[in-house]
C-alpha cells in the first residue's frame, strides 16, 4: 500500500497536520509553514462552493461589474 503525502494547495509544502474535522466529517489539515496564506483546508471538498477557484472567480466577476444572475450563468450550466 502507498501512501500519498498531503500538500497545502497554497504553498504546496508538506509540513502538514491533522487539525480536526468538519462537521461533515472531512479531515481538516493545518499547514506549518509560517509564510503560507492557507492556514487550514480540506483535501477534497464536497461543496464546490467552497474551493479557492470558485471563491476567487466570484472576486473577480463582482469586482467586474457582474451581477448575481451574471455569476450565476457562469457556473450554472444547462
Amino acid at each position: 500500500m502507498a501512501l500519498e503525502p498531503v500538500k497545502c494547495p497554497q504553498c504546496g509544502s508538506i509540513a502538514i497536520t491533522k487539525h480536526g474535522k468538519t462537521a461533515n466529517e472531512k479531515q481538516r489539515y493545518l499547514c506549518k509553514e509560517s509564510d503560507c496564506e492557507t492556514h487550514t483546508f480540506i483535501q477534497d471538498y464536497s461543496d464546490k462552493g467552497c474551493l479557492p477557484e470558485t471563491k476567487q472567480k466570484i472576486v473577480e466577476l463582482a469586482i467586474n461589474g457582474s451581477g448575481i444572475r451574471d455569476t450565476l450563468r457562469v457556473f450554472v450550466r444547462y
